[in-house]
């Protein structure tokens, strides 16, 4: 059986991530996206859900069912042991899942696994290659508060103490794209797609 290179791709919040994915996407590159598939997974997998109203209260959930991202931001970002916590629930969820997808694209020449904490969880050890996705500080936090308007200042940078710093996630970086207003993006993707192709037999 064929068996796709996989490669990482991760950021701080706010880097760009997404926006670089999207671009894989184009090209017709496989992305799984650790993030949202967890998010997904909160309000889907009844184990999961039933973990979680455990250990955060009937309260981590809306009327609807969805989660109350305001609440559980605020109950773990700021807190390192509730946080540990809450990804010791989840993580474990995302992987299983993840295998499943995989298992799906054994043919495709090359996938991506994209998640903001691969480093942090330790998933970068079971991928091939690395993306790092880089921005500086100030613009990550311009992006997100543009986009995340229930977050405050503060809130961002408590999502990013609990992330490995940048410079860490470059030295460990294969390839790094700079997402930082000054380079175009696009002809960066487009080489590490060339030079991932052409690597392989």
């Amino acid at each position: 059986m064929n068996h796709p290179l996989h490669v990482g791709i991760t950021g701080g919040i706010g880097s760009g991530k997404s926006l670089v994915c999207h671009i894989f996407r184009c090209l017709g590159i496989p992305v799984y996206d650790a993030d949202s598939q967890a998010k997904n997974l909160m309000t889907t997998d009844e184990i999961l859900v039933g973990q979680i109203k455990k250990e955060f209260g009937a309260s981590a959930y809306l009327h609807d069912g969805s989660i109350d991202r305001t609440y559980l931001s605020r109950a773990t970002f700021a807190h390192p042991d509730r946080l540990e916590t809450l990804n010791s629930l989840v993580h474990p969820r995302v992987a299983e899942d993840f295998k499943g997808w995989l298992a799906m694209h054994q043919h495709d020449r090359y996938v991506l696994h994209e998640a903001a904490l691969l480093y942090e969880i330790g998933a970068s050890r079971s991928v091939d290659k690395m993306i790092v996705v880089s921005a500086p500080e100030e613009i990550r936090i311009k992006r997100v508060m543009a986009r995340d308007t229930h977050r405050t200042q503060e809130d961002i940078q408590a999502i990013m103490k609990n992330q490995l710093p940048e410079e860490e996630k470059l030295k460990r970086a294969d390839y790094i794209i700079y997402n930082d207003d000054h380079h175009m993006v696009i002809p960066q993707v487009l080489q590490l797609h060339t030079d991932f192709i052409s690597s392989l037999p």
